[in-house]
């Protein structure tokens, strides 16, 4: 699989509405999301901010279930599992575009090394180091613009964290939690990768491999123990 090109221009482009691999928003499991949040409203606001709470809270967050093949990232895919099976965050993100692709928004990928991940820390001891690499969250075209929204942390694991629910209003971007509800440091970007029309799937993989020893060893990604996230 050929990695893509990073967008070259800020405005939306066709391929940014279009079905793709990643986002197959023609299956029935997507339109079965999409069409039924505000089936009315012509509003694209108001859409995004729906179904984003849709994503957010419908699929829990899990950063154990991470596929290692393409065929696992597919928008359609994601959107069939069960809310115990839950998504990582580049599945959740798949999912909200192909959801705001369907009802006519245009939707790209962005992806980012973090630290301090949310609900993480049995898979950093296994992984060993604090570092997550390719994080994702989905950019979306509103009022003129690209707008940021990270719709992996549901808010029964924020609330078990201490944390606040990440927001997303369609006007301001909404990326990250910086700090938890005792002010002390939880998120921060260390390296951007930039927006992507698709899943850059080579290169995500090959910056696993990179990153993680065990994941290149093992080639899978690791089985959560007695500590693993479970909300």
């Amino acid at each position: 699989m050929i990695d893509p090109t990073p967008p070259q221009s800020n405005a939306p482009s066709a391929a940014q509405l279009a079905v793709s691999y990643f986002f197959d928003h023609d299956a029935p499991a997507i339109a079965a999301i999409a069409d039924a949040v505000l089936p009315d409203s012509d509003d694209p606001i108001a859409v995004a901010r729906a179904l984003y709470l849709e994503v957010r809270d419908g699929l829990r967050y899990s950063p154990w279930n991470v596929a290692t093949a393409p065929e696992g990232f597919r928008a359609s895919v994601v959107a069939a599992r069960s809310f115990a099976e839950g998504g990582h965050c580049i599945d959740k993100a798949v999912l909200l575009g192909a959801c705001a692709r369907r009802r006519g928004i245009p939707a790209r990928l962005h992806f980012a090394n973090v630290r301090n991940h949310i609900g993480t820390e049995e898979l950093e001891r296994q992984l060993g180091t604090d570092l997550l690499v390719f994080h994702g969250y989905v950019e979306l075209w509103l009022g003129g613009r690209w707008v940021a929204a990270t719709p992996a942390f549901n808010r029964g694991l924020c609330d078990k964290l201490g944390v606040a629910p990440l927001e997303f209003d369609g006007v301001h971007d909404s990326i990250f939690q910086a700090y938890d509800r005792k002010a002390g440091r939880f998120m921060e970007y260390v390296h951007d990768y930039g927006s992507y029309d698709e899943i850059p799937f080579e290169l995500m993989v090959g910056e696993w491999r990179r990153y993680y020893p065990k994941f290149a060893a093992l080639g899978a990604w690791p089985k959560p123990g007695a500590n693993g996230t479970s909300v």
